[in-house]
């Protein structure tokens, strides 16, 4: 995505513009619920790092939204069965596996999970299947799907977010398989701990099925969330942030942001914003 000359050239003669830009506060996060141009979103968003929303407007085309969600909007079992249970050679296709229910090094662990199995433990999560014991959330995340599933284009990268630095770097890379772009589903209860995106980065997210609750923090306000060892909490609801010696920046007038990301809608989340994220329903994104 080029960007206007008129805009290249006032950043190039003016190098206090960008901080100018972001002296600016964030009073609020913006809803855009009808096209602008690419221009627009640079300055008032991407160069000010303020987030955004864009309604399901941006997703309304996507093979995802189609096919992956009944008529009623909840998550279409058997065609993500067909389609994903199995790969090219018709081996079971495996997935990693978040449990929501445990903690280790401040984050969740994973496991590798057939996807046929993981969809049989969400549906009979959702229908209440009686179990002997307590079942634990399960979250698959973190799925590289785009690399996996190639040939299949389950949606179409928005304008605003082509110009990709990181995606257009990592495909090249031979000495590694990461490329960034992620695959969520999880039930009711599933949720992401405290962080910032990987390195640093700008990011964008699209919800297909469900409702998301996201919790934003500016850049800057982490540091209330970080122990006297500057490591940041596992989750902001931890009851270890009111030991004032442990946490002794932590105090509850702490700039935050709530959002509620609903079906086809699409975040912006910009560098240095932490978050926490919370499935409100059936998700996926």
């Amino acid at each position: 995505m080029d960007l206007p000359f008129s805009l290249i050239q006032r950043l190039y003669q003016n190098s206090d513009y960008i901080g100018e830009l972001r002296k600016e506060p964030c009073n609020t996060i913006d809803y855009i619920t009808s096209p602008i141009s690419y221009e627009s979103f640079f300055k008032q968003y991407l160069l000010s790092n303020k987030p955004c929303v864009f309604s399901s407007i941006a997703t309304a085309g996507w093979r995802a939204r189609r096919d992956w969600v009944t008529g009623d909007g909840k998550p279409h079992f058997v065609q993500l069965l067909k389609d994903f249970a199995m790969d090219e050679q018709r081996k079971d296709v495996v997935v990693p596996v978040a449990n929501c229910n445990q903690e280790k090094f401040s984050s969740h662990p994973k496991r590798d999970m057939s996807f046929k199995d993981y969809i049989g433990y969400w549906k009979n999560r959702i229908i209440g299947v009686p179990t002997k014991e307590p079942t634990d959330c399960l979250y698959l995340k973190d799925w590289h799907f785009t690399r996996q599933f190639a040939g299949y284009t389950a949606y179409t990268t928005p304008e605003y977010f082509q110009s990709d630095w990181l995606n257009e770097y990592w495909p090249q890379q031979q000495d590694t398989q990461d490329d960034y772009r992620f695959v969520y589903m999880g039930p009711k209860g599933s949720w992401t701990s405290f962080h910032a995106d990987v390195f640093h980065s700008y990011s964008w997210s699209a919800n297909i099925c469900g409702c998301k609750k996201w919790l934003l923090y500016p850049p800057g306000e982490e540091k209330c969330f970080k122990n006297k060892f500057g490591q940041l909490v596992f989750s902001i609801d931890s009851v270890e942030l009111h030991d004032t010696n442990l946490y002794p920046e932590y105090h509850d007038d702490i700039s935050c942001f709530e959002v509620i990301q609903k079906a086809g809608e699409v975040i912006f989340v910009p560098s240095g914003w932490h978050h926490q994220v919370f499935n409100q329903w059936q998700n996926w994104k």
